[in-house]
């Protein structure tokens, strides 16, 4: 009775993608996605997520930076083989009485056992990713879906369907494996991640559902207290009656059919998050459920949460509004560069929508079309230049609150003073600039912060030098009257020599540290990549 996954060879069916209409989204699925060889996936946030996933279901998470992990930070080999131990997990056992092998799907040491077929989906704006097996023996498709929430964190909603023509109970146990606690450092994850373990502490919040990953005390050696007081946190939604395990200790006894044990704390292993439930699936409605996870939540932002979670069908609203707000967004950011085209070639518009996403991911977009805010422009200048700024103080302070920067450039140049028309002349009213990266490459480090405390926009930016100016090149193409800017950036931050420095900032620039002992440490770019990229912006002024 018991099938496996076709190899490439067979000619049942083979490779292939197409674009389709779901949940009211445009997506591209690749079919069989498991016949390929496994590639790395970037899904896409409107605010400070990074959550890069390879095809076999591996993945690493956070916020901000590497620095502040929901899952380990691992290079992207270890990651496509990390799908068995870190991330989703899911295992169903499907009519228990009938005795039926567990079915776990994306588990491809069980491709023997069933007939299945593996689809990976992603929506074309690039903030949802979709796992999908169909079982064909059992008649049963399982999916889940990873999407961001600025308030609530990481979202992956999970959906059973059953295709046959017959109801089936099925106990599923479902969750994430490998969650780190909160206050780990990417370094410590790293070189000490035996001794990371030992720290740890999850903890169960038996009314809701909700658990909290903490390190039991802050990790030093140090003869003073050192409290842990932030904890990451996972919570479910969808299922009323449900058992929460807080390890992977007993997915073993579950396969053997096993009664679970109760587990509402751990001290000592690794954290993880797996739901319990038993189901009644008719055929055609599906079952839904949700697990949402956030890290460096504070004492009070964690009862707060635990208040909300005593209305769960409201909880449940505001995150569906908090994902699709995430999506209006970052869709207003790139239609901002032109990121969108109405072709009647799905792919050729598709690609160049990814083309400009991944180009304002990395440089940045210009806040307000050609409008320069004031009060950024007068903190840059105070920065840059306290004596400038302080000879043209009250010039400056009597500027509009925004003005356009054509209108502004003009002021500055009427007003007489050389140096204030200087540092006018480089500023750039960027917004969603990050310093980019993944883990394929160790020598780039990214930090991701396009908002204050306050919720609102930061007028920033920071990347390699080479990248940035890659990026600001294209994108003056969508805002030609800020190329001079860039211009008089690019030639401000060369030395007469013609050497370049590493890294260019909002704040200023970085200049690269030589180690000998380091051979990443020589990344700065000299005079042969200064003339062909100062060419392209001039051809562009002209």
């Amino acid at each position: 009775m018991w099938g496996r996954t076709w190899n490439s060879g067979e000619s049942a069916e083979s490779i292939a993608g197409e674009f389709l209409l779901e949940d009211g989204e445009r997506w591209y699925v690749i079919r069989h996605v498991d016949r390929m060889q496994p590639f790395f996936v970037s899904v896409i946030s409107n605010v400070d997520h990074w959550l890069f996933v390879s095809s076999t279901g591996g993945l690493t998470a956070g916020r901000v930076s590497p620095e502040t992990a929901l899952f380990p930070y691992r290079p992207v080999d270890r990651i496509h083989d990390s799908y068995l131990h870190t991330g989703s997990r899911t295992l169903l056992r499907v009519s228990p009485d009938e005795g039926v092998p567990t079915w776990e799907p994306f588990n491809r040491e069980q491709d023997e056992r069933y007939t299945v077929t593996r689809n990976l989906y992603k929506n074309t704006v690039g903030n949802k990713l979709r796992f999908e097996e169909t079982n064909h023996d059992l008649g049963l498709t399982f999916s889940y879906t990873w999407a961001t929430s600025e308030r609530y964190g990481f979202v992956r909603h999970c959906r059973l369907t059953n295709r046959g023509d017959r109801a089936r109970r099925i106990e599923v146990l479902d969750g994430l494996l490998n969650i780190l606690p909160a206050g780990v450092p990417r370094a410590t994850q790293e070189a000490a991640s035996n001794l990371v373990d030992a720290y740890k502490w999850s903890e169960l919040d038996e009314a809701t559902g909700h658990a909290l990953y903490a390190l039991y005390a802050g990790i030093s050696d140090r003869a003073e207290p050192c409290e842990s007081l932030r904890a990451n946190s996972v919570f479910s939604l969808g299922f009323d009656r449900s058992r929460v395990l807080l390890s992977a200790r007993q997915l073993g006894d579950f396969r053997e059919g096993r009664a679970l044990e109760h587990e509402p704390h751990t001290r000592g292993i690794r954290g993880a998050y797996l739901i319990n439930a038993v189901v009644e699936l008719a055929p055609g409605p599906p079952v839904d459920w949700k697990i949402v996870a956030d890290i460096e939540r504070s004492q009070t932002d964690l009862v707060a949460l635990r208040r909300s979670l005593a209305e769960p069908a409201r909880v449940a609203a505001a995150l569906e509004e908090s994902i699709a707000g995430g999506t209006d967004e970052l869709e207003r950011l790139m239609a901002g560069a032109d990121g969108f085209q109405a072709t009647a070639e799905e792919n050729v518009a598709c690609h160049h929508y990814a083309n400009v996403l991944f180009n304002v991911l990395r440089g940045g977009i210009f806040s307000d079309h050609y409008q320069v805010p004031s009060s950024d422009l007068l903190y840059s200048l105070r920065h840059f230049n306290g004596g400038v700024y302080r000879r043209n103080r009250e010039f400056l302070e009597a500027l509009p609150e925004t003005l356009d920067c054509r209108t502004l450039l003009g002021r500055v140049e009427a007003h007489g003073d050389p140096q204030l028309a200087r540092l006018c002349r480089e500023y750039l009213p960027i917004t969603f600039g990050r310093r980019h990266g993944d883990p394929s490459r160790p020598w780039n480090q990214f930090e991701i912060r396009p908002k204050d405390s306050a919720g609102q926009r930061l007028l920033s930016y920071q990347g390699n030098w080479r990248d940035i100016f890659q990026n600001w090149e294209a994108l003056t193409f969508s805002y030609p009257e800020f190329v001079e800017n860039v211009i008089a950036k690019f030639v401000n931050a060369s030395t007469l020599d013609g050497y370049n420095p590493y890294r260019i900032t909002k704040q200023g620039i970085d200049w690269e540290v030589e180690d000998p002992e380091d051979p990443w440490s020589y990344i700065g770019y000299w005079g042969d990549h200064q003339i062909i990229y100062l060419e392209k912006l001039l051809e562009l002024s002209r």
